[in-house]
């Protein structure tokens, strides 16, 4: 069924000159004549039945119903252009990547990878977009996420990046050497993240023991907020050990316990299914790929 749906050339001429209120400044932009710009708003005018500018000597005013479609064609104009931008990139290798990251891991492990370390100047052009907690990756934002957790990630295809290593940290000064039954661990002040509530049955199950109950304590949202209170001593936290390396490397930080557990939970990167195949996302994905491979080396 053929859609009601007037030509392209019309739609532009009418929103370039909505947005002015002047047919000769939107010729000008849309490098057009006024005669022809005016011929295909006449048409839309037609094909809508009523009119959407009134004229006046040298002046257009748009009219209530020219008013109501500019502010609904043009966001929908601004998309369709963005879809056909996204369109053109598939086999190309131009334009920035926008990579979706947790904001520790991105601040820690991604930038740093991309552009530190003595990381090269063609380094591809990228943006970051972050998020808190998996289920707000958005597909329409993001053209390559990194996700922790467990596949499959619904509208995405995944990829296997690197392992997560969970570790107790602790300050020196809370605990200064590493303690040896894990139950005595939770005679400190537990520090939690709002998304990582298993992780101490996680740790303990790797130890061959459970725990009956969680344990509770003060939670935050995201790991840096977490991170720095486990540095200046107010308890103690499970924290992935890739992203505290810095400080156990300084003895900023210390392991409470020699157990590292590494759970089957894993890092993914995460492509939208819409974007899949596109050549600088591709390019992106083997150079992550490839920064993660140094990292556990």
């Amino acid at each position: 069924m053929r859609r009601q749906i007037p030509s392209l050339h019309a739609l532009l001429c009418f929103e370039a000159a909505g947005r002015t209120e002047s047919f000769a400044r939107a010729a000008e932009a849309l490098n057009l004549t006024q005669s022809t710009l005016s011929r295909h708003i006449q048409s839309l005018e037609g094909q809508l039945r009523q009119p959407l500018f009134e004229r006046s000597r040298q002046r257009v005013r748009l009219t209530s119903a020219g008013r109501q479609l500019l502010s609904e064609l043009s966001p929908q104009l601004a998309e369709l252009e963005a879809t056909i931008l996204r369109t053109r990139s598939i086999t190309g290798q131009d334009g920035a990547v926008n990579i979706g990251v947790y904001p520790t891991l991105g601040a820690r492990w991604l930038i740093p990878n991309l552009l530190g370390f003595g990381a090269k100047k063609t380094t591809p052009h990228f943006n970051t977009i972050t998020y808190l907690r998996n289920d707000e990756i958005d597909s329409n934002l993001v053209d390559l996420g990194i996700a922790q957790g467990d596949p499959p990630f619904p509208g995405f295809e995944e990829t296997f990046l690197m392992p997560e290593t969970l570790v107790v940290a602790a300050s020196p000064e809370l605990i200064a050497k590493p303690l040896a039954d894990p139950f005595d661990l939770l005679d400190h002040r537990i520090l939690l993240h709002v998304t990582r509530r298993q992780s101490w049955q996680i740790w303990f199950n790797a130890c061959g023991l459970t725990l009956n109950e969680l344990p509770i304590g003060p939670t935050f949202s995201q790991f840096e907020m977490l991170i720095d209170a486990v540095r200046r001593g107010y308890g103690i936290a499970i924290l992935p050990k890739l992203l505290i390396s810095k400080e156990l490397a300084s003895g900023e930080l210390v392991l409470a316990h020699e157990l590292q557990a590494t759970p089957s939970s894993s890092y993914y990167i995460v492509i939208p299914t819409a974007k899949v195949g596109a050549a600088r996302i591709l390019r992106m994905k083997r150079l992550l790929t490839s920064l993660a491979s140094q990292s556990e080396d």
